[in-house]
C-alpha cells in the first residue's frame, strides 16, 4: 500500500535569495542617489593665495627684525625744559620697526635742543620729545644755587625733579612767623656733590626771576627748604 506525500509548502532556501534580474531588495532599495560633487576652483585658488600671503608676511617680518639701526637712548634723567648734553645720551642698537627714533648720527643736533617732557634713563628718544626752545630757561627765569643741609632737601632728589621752595623761619625770628611757599614748582637743574662737612651740596633750581632775590636772601641765612613733587614731573 502506497502512502502519498503531501507537499509541505516550504520554499527552498536558495529560492528565497533569488530575485528577478535587475531588481533590488532589502535596505539597498531605499538608498537615495548621491549627487556628484561640485568643484569650486575659485575658492581653492583664494585659499592658496591666503596661505602664500601669510607666509610671505611672516618671512618679511623675520627678515626685517634682523635689521638693526643705531638710535639714541637717555642715560640719565632729564627734566622738562632742560638742555641735552652728550653725557646724557648713549648709543643703542634696535630693530628697525619703522618708529621715528632719533638716529645716533643726529646726537650733535640734539644737544642744541631741550627736552619737551621729563625723560627717565633708558628712554628711546623720538622727535616729539625734543624742542628747540625752553620755557624753563627762557626770559623771566633765573638759576638759583642753594647750599642745603640735611633735612632741608630730600635725599632722593635728582636732576629734573620738581620741588616746592619753602621759607622756614629760624627759631630766633619769633613765633608769629610761619613757613610759606616761595615757589610752587621749581625745576631742579643741577645736583652738587655732597661735601665733607655733612652738607648735601649745591642744588641749582630754576625759578621766576621775580622771586629769586627773596629766595637768595633766605638761602643765605639757612631758611630755605625743598619739598619734592614726584607727581609734577
Amino acid at each position: 500500500m502506497r502512502t502519498s506525500e503531501k507537499p509541505t509548502g516550504r520554499v527552498p532556501v536558495n529560492a528565497e535569495r533569488q530575485t528577478s534580474a535587475g531588481t533590488l531588495s532589502g535596505p539597498a532599495s531605499r538608498k537615495l542617489p548621491v549627487p556628484p560633487r561640485e568643484r569650486k576652483p575659485a575658492l581653492a585658488a583664494l585659499a592658496v593665495l591666503l596661505i602664500l600671503g601669510g607666509a610671505l608676511a611672516t618671512t618679511l617680518l623675520v627678515l626685517r627684525s634682523g635689521d638693526r639701526v643705531s638710535a639714541i637712548a637717555v642715560s640719565q634723567q632729564i627734566g622738562a625744559g632742560q638742555p641735552f648734553t652728550e653725557a646724557m645720551l648713549r648709543e643703542v642698537q634696535i630693530a628697525d620697526t619703522g618708529i621715528g627714533y632719533v638716529a645716533w648720527s643726529q646726537r650733535a643736533r640734539v644737544t642744541e635742543n631741550f627736552a619737551r617732557v621729563t625723560l627717565i634713563p633708558g628712554t628711546l628718544l623720538t622727535r616729539d620729545m625734543v624742542v628747540s626752545a625752553s620755557r624753563e630757561l627762557g626770559p623771566g627765569k633765573a638759576q638759583v644755587g642753594l647750599s642745603l643741609k640735611p633735612g632741608q632737601t630730600p635725599g632722593t632728589l635728582e636732576r629734573g625733579d620738581r620741588v616746592q621752595v619753602v621759607h622756614v623761619p629760624s627759631r630766633g625770628a619769633g613765633t608769629d612767623r610761619e613757613s610759606r611757599v616761595l615757589a610752587q614748582s621749581a625745576l631742579v637743574h643741577q645736583i652738587g656733590t655732597p661735601g665733607r662737612t655733612g652738607a648735601n651740596g649745591l642744588v641749582t633750581i630754576i625759578v621766576d626771576s621775580t622771586i629769586s632775590p627773596e629766595i637768595v636772601a633766605y638761602a643765605s641765612t639757612g631758611e630755605i627748604a625743598l619739598a619734592e613733587l614726584p607727581g609734577a614731573r
